[in-house]
């Protein structure tokens, strides 16, 4: 059987999203382009759109690996902990090149398709994998069980969202364990001792 032409070298595939995400984390998403990235890589255009439809396509494939790698979610049993351990690594996580970079994904997403799409796919993945860790907590007892857990993710993440995109105020290292300390009893059972 033949290689086949059409299919990714992996060399050039890392090549082009890594000279992507530092052309954007360098000069913004607006004045990323194309062949910009083309040139960093050691690639043709021809190849970029090829594989990808823009430049977008291109960030999000990035992100999806960055985020994957830094932003999972740990399950030690312990729902509150847990919870901190994630939250406070999505807003490390937001602290690099990679936050410049979904910001302005989700920037772009107003008014590109392709960045829209993608910007919800990603948060779609990241939304049900949390609501899975919150249904294991329920179902131990940790979480109201009534509690609506899509509305609990809502909760938990737009102080992230709030204060990191509308850069509101100075986000101190321990702002997730001051959040969820608030929020928490709203989300424990009536009458949960859980401190």
């Amino acid at each position: 059987m033949s290689p086949d032409p059409t299919r990714r070298s992996e060399k050039a595939r890392q090549a082009i999203i890594s000279a992507a995400f530092e052309i954007c984390a360098e000069r913004g998403f607006i004045a990323t382009t194309i062949e910009a990235i083309a040139t960093r890589a050691g690639v043709g255009k021809t190849t970029i759109y090829r594989w990808w439809p823009s430049k977008a396509a291109i960030l999000l494939e990035g992100v999806d690996m960055h985020r994957n790698a830094s932003a999972g979610y740990p399950d030690t049993g312990d729902i509150r902990a847990d919870l901190v351990t994630q939250t406070t690594n999505v807003m490390r996580l937001f602290e690099t090149e990679f936050g410049e970079i979904w910001r302005g994904l989700i920037a772009a997403a107003q008014t590109e398709e392709v960045a829209a799409e993608g910007v919800r796919r990603i948060l779609r993945g990241s939304i049900d994998q949390c609501v899975d860790r919150l249904a294991k907590a329920r179902d131990a007892g940790q979480i109201r069980p009534d509690l609506d857990l899509e509305l609990a993710v809502e909760l938990i993440y737009g102080p992230i969202y709030h204060t990191w995109l509308l850069r509101t105020r100075p986000v101190p290292p321990a702002f997730m364990q001051s959040v969820l300390a608030a929020l928490m009893p709203a989300l424990e059972p009536v009458g949960d001792s859980t401190t």
